[in-house]
């Protein structure tokens, strides 16, 4: 056999790959495993969306190529989105880059930015493609504490005091995934401040904004904050559309021309009929957010007395399309995770697999119906 590159030595099969063979297996066998550990929404589009795509499959030049710099009808409606919900401008030709889902824009941003040996921060617990990406491109990863008593927050005063010479990219997710904490307009204002000083461009990865919260917020609402820092978005929660791959990436004309460089020799563009699909889901208005969020709170109810019938403790104020639960005490996450599938034939995510702070939680997806839900927690009980 050939070798694997060395860049894989460190790197492992992402958790969900492999488990969830081992729940594919589970229901090949004739057992009914209730999926409750991924957030892949189960909700349709917007019907807007769907129409936009089969409408735009007729136009002439569909099947082509597309601008590596995507269309400017969906560039400019990604301007508008952003112009409406954040209160933020963001100029359609040089300041949006719209990618093939938050993921790829992950990896994009990494290769333009970072050298062999540069360092990351990267938040724990924090989403793991954040870390193992870093590891693909030869960068270190150092990771920084979240905790509950700070309500996840960094503790850039803490950071501060550390040796931050070879810290070049900084990853911050907020709202936060696992834990759904928000943060706060001067959590941003002190993210902003604290990349000028030590000369880091931080990235926010802001896919949650719209699921369960009131006040959506953008790291770009900061004044200035564009020559600072990048912020990814997507599609894929906030409008059901995770298979679509399609989201985007904002700052300063600089910085997304670097991005840019090497986006445009990986892929050759877009497929237009998503384009189109994702230009009518932005304009769509708040109605579309207040239906998804009544199912997804009720959902969310569900999900706590789930988690209450089996000891677990979770705080009813997150965001996003989770609950991040507190398991009892003296029980690990993988442990917990594999006597519900094992027991209940429930799947859930355990913390560990966020980092070493996410070990005694385990995170419950609110992508699955009330009735399974229901059917989970009867099982429980």
């Amino acid at each position: 056999m050939i070798a694997q590159a060395k860049r894989l030595e460190h790197v492992k099969e992402y958790y969900f790959s492999s488990k969830l063979r081992e729940v594919r297996a589970m229901k090949d066998a004739g057992k009914d495993v209730i999926n409750l550990g991924i957030g892949s929404p189960d909700l349709p589009p917007p019907p807007q969306v769907i129409a936009a795509l089969n409408k735009a499959l007729s136009n002439s030049g569909a099947h082509q190529y597309q601008p590596y710099k995507g269309t400017a009808e969906f560039r400019n409606a990604i301007s508008g989105f952003y112009k409406e919900k954040y209160g933020v401008s963001v100029n359609p030709e040089t300041e949006i880059l719209p990618l093939m889902g938050s993921k790829e824009g992950i990896l994009h941003i990494s290769m333009a930015f970072l050298n062999d040996g540069d360092e990351v921060l990267i938040p724990n617990p924090g989403y793991p493609t954040y870390s193992s990406v870093t590891e693909l491109v030869g960068a270190k990863a150092v990771y920084y504490k979240l905790n509950a008593d700070n309500n996840w927050m960094p503790d850039l005063d803490e950071l501060a005091e550390k040796d931050l010479s070879k810290v070049k990219l900084m990853w911050v997710n907020y709202p936060h995934m696992p834990t759904g904490a928000s943060a706060k307009e001067e959590v941003f204002e002190q993210l902003v401040a604290f990349a000028r000083e030590h000369e880091i461009l931080i990235v926010n990865d802001n896919p949650y904004s719209f699921i369960l919260n009131n006040n959506p917020k953008s790291i770009l609402q900061v004044e200035g904050a564009k020559d600072a820092v990048l912020e990814l978005n997507s599609l894929s929660k906030s409008f059901n559309m995770a298979g679509w791959r399609v989201g985007m990436l904002c700052g300063s004309e600089e910085n997304l021309n670097t991005v840019i460089k090497v986006k445009s020799n990986m892929d050759s563009g877009m497929f237009y009929p998503i384009q189109a699909g994702a230009s009518a889901a932005l304009q769509l208005n708040e109605d579309w957010f207040s239906v998804q969020n009544d199912i997804y709170q009720k959902r969310k109810q569900k999900i706590l007395e789930l988690a209450k019938a089996l000891d677990c403790k979770a705080e009813e104020g997150q965001a996003g399309m989770f609950v991040w639960a507190k398991i009892p005490e003296g029980t690990s996450s993988e442990g917990f995770v594999d006597f519900l599938l094992n027991k209940f034939h429930i799947f859930t995510a355990p913390g560990f697999i966020f980092g070493s702070q996410g070990e005694g939680y385990v995170r419950f997806s609110l992508c699955a119906s009330e009735e399974n839900i229901n059917r989970a927690i009867k099982r429980v009980k």
